[in-house]
């Protein structure tokens, strides 16, 4: 039942964020910030592990590779398909829902504990409009460009290794990221789409645990940890579905 519980607090709290809002400029101000602090100060962390995961991909491709009658270009094509559909989307929203979701449920949490939030309400704001909605936006709009940064840096990686060793040639591996390209439209589509939804997910699972705190330090930490559990399995449930809606006609 606790379950169900945590469902029907979740979506009254999705529910109050259009209740009430308020000036559309307070929203603009706080949301230039949010993209700051969730997405652009992410960067750093998605630049690194995509370039080394890249790496990686193209090292264990290669190495694995022990029959003639595979072209060498497979690398390539292995690490688009990789990249693309799963890694830059998928894995990087759950490294983030780490870093990002138990920021919002630890920021959001100790506002709550110290009674900052109940401050908002006698003053007549919104809270949860005015803490919430900045957020779920922000990393909304920040969150594909995080996603292609991870893309570009990926297959950057992954060039790098072709360039300095002889698993595979830079011109095999290039010819491996352009081969079957007709669909690589509808691949870019499905990677944006899918990190769209998983950075609204992100920020309202988090928001909602934090903004529900209840108590003091002890239970702001088991907000957070919430926060990043149910990110994580909500991001993965989603991806099945969206995975099915989109690429299984």
């Amino acid at each position: 039942m606790n379950i169900f519980y945590h469902i029907g607090g979740y979506f009254l709290l999705m529910k109050s964020l259009f209740t009430k809002p308020e000036k559309i400029s307070v929203y603009w101000d706080r949301t230039l910030d949010e993209i700051i602090a969730l997405g652009i100060k992410s960067l750093g962390i998605v630049v690194i592990m995509s370039f080394f995961m890249g790496s990686v991909l193209v090292i264990q491709t290669a190495t694995a590779i022990d029959s003639p009658l595979i072209p060498r270009y497979t690398v390539g094509f292995t690490l688009k398909q990789s990249i693309i559909l799963e890694f830059s989307p998928t894995i990087m929203s759950l490294i983030l829902a780490g870093k990002i979701g138990s920021n919002i449920a630890s920021e959001l949490g100790t506002m709550r504990v110290t009674e900052q939030i109940d401050a908002l309400e006698i003053m007549g704001v919104n809270s949860a409009g005015y803490l919430i909605s900045p957020k779920i936006i922000g990393l909304m709009m920040i969150f594909p460009i995080v996603v292609i940064f991870s893309m570009f840096f990926g297959f950057l990686g992954g060039g790098f290794i072709a360039y300095t060793t002889d698993l595979v040639s830079i011109e095999d591996f290039l010819f491996g990221i352009r081969v079957f390209s007709g669909d690589n439209g509808f691949m870019i589509f499905y990677a944006l789409f899918k990190s769209i939804v998983f950075a609204f997910i992100i920020t309202s699972v988090s928001s909602y645990f934090g903004y529900n705190a209840r108590g003091g330090a002890l239970e702001v930490g088991k907000a957070s940890t919430d926060a990043v559990v149910y990110s994580s399995i909500i991001i993965l449930f989603s991806n099945v579905l969206i995975t099915q809606l989109l690429l299984i006609p």
